[in-house]
């Protein structure tokens, strides 16, 4: 991980809700950690968690069960940053990234698994078609549509630590978004920073903002998808997923995302 990368602990609050603990300066001099804990309603998949145990090895010695004393930087790491800053991530930042990615592909998205979708999709599926919608999309003048493909590939990335997190859950957006940007800093440290980790960054906050024309283009399709997989479920289990379909009425903001999820709704009309 190299020094300067943020420290995820896995722990088990209960068999059913795994717990992190992501450490936080405590002192205006930074010579204290603190750690602080969450909850992630969707467990992470076993190579995630066998990652986070290995990320947590460090130098730095422990003087209670609250409080970690990391080593004194010293200045050949210093002299160091600069350079590392503008290095591309090494192979093994990358791989260790990577890994923790794998449980993209294994947690399945929230909103399904409480409706007893049978096989439901996971968080990497949903980014994926997201990326193709980008894709595919018509040219609008002053889109850049490159960037809405990389957007829509990182929107969910934090979700690889925190899980799938939805309103059912009871979390305040507030809290939800706090979470998040911790994981989200702490996978970029652990990319190795320099700027593909600069550029995910500014990507997801960026779309989590809602603060750009290719974020709102984005978001939509993110509510896109969902109610084209939902349609897809009703069709193929026959399980009646309406509130999903309700909860994205009237919220889309582009003319693609309105004439797309029209199309949606006239083919479900239909069936």
């Amino acid at each position: 991980m190299g020094n300067g990368s943020r420290l995820v602990f896995p722990c088990r609050a209960s068999a059913s809700s795994p717990a992190f603990l992501l450490p936080s300066f405590t002192s205006s001099s930074q010579s204290q950690l603190s750690f602080k804990s969450f909850l992630t309603r969707t467990p992470p998949s076993p190579a995630a968690v066998t990652f986070l145990r290995m990320a947590s090895s460090s130098p730095s010695s422990v003087s209670d069960g609250n409080v970690i004393h990391p080593p004194p930087p010293s200045s050949s790491n210093d002299a160091a940053s600069a350079t590392f800053a503008a290095a591309p991530p090494s192979a093994s930042s990358a791989i260790d990234f990577l890994t923790l990615c794998h449980s993209l592909k294994t947690t399945k998205r929230t909103g399904w698994v409480r409706k007893e979708v049978q096989n439901p999709e996971s968080i990497a599926d949903h980014m994926y078609r997201m990326g193709l919608m980008s894709l595919i999309a018509s040219d609008i003048p002053g889109i850049d549509r490159d960037k809405c493909v990389k957007m829509a590939i990182v929107h969910d990335i934090a979700e690889a630590i925190v899980g799938d997190i939805t309103p059912s859950d009871g979390i305040p957006k507030d809290e939800k978004s706090r979470r998040e940007r911790e994981a989200l800093d702490h996978m970029c440290k652990l990319l190795g920073g320099g700027s593909r980790a600069k550029e995910i960054s500014e990507l997801w906050m960026e779309y989590e903002e809602n603060s750009s024309s290719e974020a709102k283009i984005v978001k939509d399709f993110d509510k896109v998808e969902m109610i084209l997989q939902a349609l897809e479920y009703e069709n193929e289990q026959g399980v009646d997923l309406d509130e999903f379909f309700q909860s994205t009425a009237g919220k889309f903001q582009t003319d693609v995302g309105k004439a797309w999820a029209s199309e949606i709704a006239s083919r479900r009309r239909k069936h």
